[in-house]
This record gives structure tokens, C-alpha cells and sequence, in this order.
């Protein structure tokens, strides 16, 4: 890296970074935090998100191949003392690997497009670490986008990020679109809307997953309103087997979503003629 080693936490570099830890200056900027080296790789894979990286001495060292690849793509690059980067970074333990990203998410009719075949909502989810964990999840089960509703938790929440494990770059994200609006768009695409909520008639055993499939989660701790249970086409919900109360959001998501992938994976397959 270039330059002197940053090291004055009130530097003026140093408030405008640490700024972005609000929600206001993160739409003010159109600008959010990666922190530690799976996000800030995953972010520098997309041409053009990253504007800024923070190194220290240390992290240059051990994650020479992302300091090479920002250097590659003309991101600005700077050494941070360790004071500097722990008054930047939102974690306890810094991973000394910080980069400034702008925002990449995309318009609900882009996002959802006609060949998708399974989209997460988050409706009324107010926790980041929930919210990003079922983001990567969804990532992990193959889902073509996940949607933020306007009631939800801001997807650059530096909890969130984190919890996505780089998954916020890798597929389409939509922020603030209201539910009515985005259960609207997906039926007009052609999947089937599932509600997943505790009190749902039927559950994962009773219903064919094998199509096109949204589903909406809810809040962590009162589950989906009445009012967004009515605009879906059916409510589910995971059966629980044993002694538990209830899964948590994330839980349930993974199961939700996993039984969907599984179901259109196993109808695609019998869908290929065997070869003689």
C-alpha cells in the first residue's frame, strides 16, 4: 500500500468511514462497511462496489492476494494502525481488513424475473444478525433473490453484512419495497407465495414444493400479521417433531428454503431422460 500509516482515530478520513456505521449517512453516502477478508473478497469481485480499502500491516501480509486485487481494480488502499481500525470496524476482534462498498442492490423488477424459481421476503425482521444469516442461506440454498421489505432491517447493517458471509454480493438483494407490492410482483412472475408462521394449516409434510417458490418470514419474535398472511397463497408451517416451543427465524428459513431446493432439484432430475 501507498503512503503513511494512517493512525489519528480523529482524523477527518477516519469520521467519514465511521459515520457510515448509521443508518442515515449510509443512505446519505450510498455507502456501507465489509468488514474481515470473506466480505471484502466477495465485494471485490463485483466491478466497481468497493471505493475504499483499510489494511493493517499485519492483514496486508497475511491477505496479500485481496490487497493485490484491490490494487488490480484501482480501489484507493491504506494502511490503518490497529487504533485506527478498531475505531472503524464494528467488531470486538478486528480482522484488520476493512473496505467501503457502495450499495448494490437492485430494483425489485429486476430482481425478480421470469426463470426464478425461489426468492426469500423478509417482512417485519427487525434483527441484523437473523437478517443476514437468512440472506445466506438463501444464498447457500440456490434462491434467485431475497427481498428486504420497508419494514425491515437495512441489509448494510454492519451486523447484517457480516452475518451474510459475503452472500449480500453474490445474488440480487432488494431493499424497502413494501410486501403487498412484492408479493404482487412474484405472482405475476409465477410462483407460488408461502407464508412460514407457527399457526399455518398446513405444514412442509402436506405441500408440493417442487414449483416456483416464495416465501415470506417474519418478524423473530410475533411471527407475520395478519394482513401479509392474507396475501399469501397458502401459510406453512415446519413441524416440529419433538419437545420444542418453536424454531427460531433463521432456523426455520433454512428449512423452508432447503425444502424448496431440494423439492425443484429432485422434480428436475426426473425431468432428464436417462441415457440408453
Amino acid at each position: 500500500m501507498a503512503g503513511s500509516e494512517l493512525t489519528n482515530i480523529k482524523s477527518p478520513r477516519v469520521k467519514a468511514v465511521r459515520r457510515l456505521t448509521k443508518r442515515a449517512f449510509r443512505d446519505r453516502d450510498r455507502s456501507f462497511i465489509a468488514e474481515g477478508p470473506q466480505a471484502v473478497r466477495e465485494a471485490l469481485a463485483l466491478d466497481g462496489v468497493v471505493t475504499q480499502l483499510f489494511a493493517t500491516a499485519e492483514a496486508e501480509v497475511r491477505h496479500a492476494d485481496i490487497v493485490a486485487a484491490a490494487a488490480a481494480a484501482g480501489v484507493p488502499s491504506q494502511r490503518a494502525s490497529g487504533e485506527v481500525m478498531a475505531e472503524l470496524a464494528q467488531t470486538v476482534t478486528p480482522q484488520g481488513l476493512l473496505a467501503v462498498c457502495r450499495f448494490v442492490h437492485v430494483p425489485l423488477d429486476d430482481a425478480v424475473t421470469a426463470d426464478a424459481r425461489l426468492v426469500a421476503v423478509l417482512a417485519h425482521v427487525r434483527d441484523p444478525g437473523n437478517a443476514g444469516t437468512v440472506l445466506r442461506t438463501a444464498d447457500a440454498a440456490g434462491a434467485d433473490a431475497v427481498v428486504f421489505t420497508d419494514a425491515s432491517v437495512d441489509p448494510y447493517n454492519g451486523k447484517c453484512v457480516r452475518a451474510s458471509a459475503g452472500s449480500l454480493f453474490h445474488l440480487p438483494v432488494v431493499t424497502g419495497t413494501p410486501v403487498a407490492r412484492a408479493v404482487g410482483r412474484l405472482k405475476e412472475r409465477g410462483l407460488r407465495v408461502l407464508a412460514a408462521d407457527g399457526a399455518g394449516e398446513h405444514t412442509l409434510d402436506d405441500v408440493d414444493l417442487s414449483g416456483p417458490t416464495a416465501w415470506i418470514f417474519g418478524n423473530e419474535a410475533w411471527g407475520l400479521p395478519e394482513e401479509i398472511l392474507e396475501l399469501a397463497d397458502d401459510v406453512v408451517r415446519v413441524p416440529i417433531y419433538g419437545g420444542a416451543e418453536s424454531l427460531n427465524l433463521a432456523t426455520a428459513a433454512a428449512v423452508c428454503l432447503y425444502a424448496s431446493a431440494r423439492s425443484q432439484r429432485a422434480g428436475s432430475r426426473t425431468s432428464v431422460p436417462r441415457l440408453p
